[in-house]
């Protein structure tokens, strides 16, 4: 209410004044009376200060005369005194009203597609979707149906699981939900269960074993089809049959009549060793970066269509530096918090540096092999590998540093392989040979 109240004061107009004399109260008083708006009032010596509308202002007359007080007008404020002050200036008042117009017509459009929980699609790549269906920013506000954004979303990503589109401004903001089970299935990094269920999928539908991928001693084993041919304690190798897909068909007698195959599947876990060595050499080339000789350029592009228009502002692109670093900050510029405009300012920023040859401290080159085996050590978790111990040292000489040595690790170490199909020999009674009597 108070704001807009005082829009409509602005826009109506209103002053700053000062009432001296010895009857400022009864001044007061009567203004109250004839319903003249006065706010903002403060008491100085011998006088008052307040605000009053323009149009109370005009209405006072009267009573100054009546109170016999003197009224100062300190300052004014508002639209009309602004367009009086600026009545012979006509370019800025076409500008004025230009920008306005401007302003009102790119209101009726959406300059920015924004993506909310969007993990395993990237921006980039619903953008190129929605460009498929007509979408995409610098189009108006009313071709754009939510509705049908939400059903082609949803029918294009099967691993989306809820989609909401709205406009706010000149935003369209698309809300995602993604599944996170299929998320983590999907993943390049996907773990290694996952990685030999789908293994064995391809495989022959005829049967399929389970065999060690690694050489190591097994520490658990869950066999779920198949039959078992190790148990936990025993030693593997690399290629041995740890669960086998061919199971055996007894007769009454105990004897193998047949065989039935089957897809093995069990989670057999080991622990192994893995060798471990990442070299660097200590000489690498240093940057050294001169703060005199650097350019710092400010640009404005407008998107239209398919098309960008720039113009550098401030600054110049040339230069004769042999060897540089550019980075880019950009920003689209938007009124309130979701009125976006289609236009971007930026600042490109551009640095000469020369080279130098330098080697590594034995700290620095101890600190790199470090967080390169902690990166190395990771990886192997988001695997599902644990690590439970490693002897891996660090060597520096005068031109090489070396990080060498044993992890102990504890993984899955089955792969699929087909099965061997074997044959049942079967001796038949010849009845045509007999005797005489």
């Amino acid at each position: 209410m108070l704001l807009i109240q005082k829009m409509i004061r602005l826009f109506g107009g209103y002053v700053k004044v000062r009432v001296e004399g010895y009857s400022a109260e009864r001044f007061l008083n009567l203004c109250s009376y004839r319903q003249i708006d006065v706010w903002g009032l403060v008491s100085r010596q011998n006088s008052y200060e307040m605000y009053m509308t323009l149009k109370g202002f005009r209405r006072i007359r009267p009573i100054v005369r009546k109170t016999h007080t003197k009224v100062l007008l300190i300052k004014r404020y508002g639209l009309p005194f602004f367009l009086h002050q600026n009545r012979y200036r006509a370019a800025f008042a076409a500008g004025a009203l230009l920008c306005t117009a401007l302003l009102f017509f790119y209101s009726g459009y959406i300059w920015d597609i924004h993506f909310e929980g969007n993990e395993k699609w990237t921006e980039e790549t619903l953008l190129e979707f929605l460009e498929t269906k007509n979408i995409a920013p610098g189009m108006p506000k009313k071709d754009i149906d939510c509705t049908q954004i939400v059903k082609d979303i949803r029918q294009q990503y099967d691993d989306i699981i809820w989609v909401s589109a709205s406009i706010d401004g000149s935003r369209l903001r698309i809300q995602i939900k993604e599944n996170e089970d299929t998320f983590l299935q999907e993943n390049p990094k996907e773990t290694e269960n996952q990685q030999l269920t789908d293994a064995a999928e391809t495989v022959s539908a005829a049967g399929t074993d389970l065999v060690a991928s690694a050489n190591g001693v097994i520490t658990s084993m869950i066999t779920r089809t198949g039959t078992p041919l190790v148990h936990v304690g025993d030693t593997v190798e690399e290629g041995q049959i740890l669960v086998t897909g061919r199971v055996e068909i007894l007769n009454d007698a105990k004897e193998v009549t047949g065989y039935q195959y089957e897809q093995a599947d069990a989670d057999i876990y080991a622990d192994t060793q893995m060798e471990y060595e990442d070299t660097i050499s200590r000489s690498y080339l240093k940057k050294i970066y001169d703060p005199k000789r650097t350019r710092d350029l400010v640009y404005l592009k407008v998107p239209f269509g398919k098309k960008t228009f720039g113009k550098i502002l401030f600054g110049s692109a040339g230069h004769s530096y042999k060897k540089w670093e550019t980075y880019t900050s950009e920003q689209q510029v938007k009124l309130g918090e979701n009125f976006y405009l289609p236009v971007f300012y930026g600042k490109i920023h551009i640095r000469s540096y020369t080279e130098k040859k330098t080697l590594y401290t034995k700290k620095e080159v101890q600190e790199i092999l470090s967080l390169h085996f902690q990166h190395f050590s990771e990886d192997l978790k988001e695997k599902g590998i644990q690590i439970s111990g490693n002897d891996v040292k660090i060597h520096v000489d005068e031109n090489l540093a070396v990080a060498k040595g044993t992890l102990y690790l504890n993984q899955q170490i089955t792969r699929a392989a087909d099965t061997e199909i074997l044959e049942i020999e079967r001796n038949e009674i010849n009845e045509s040979i007999g005797t005489d009597d």
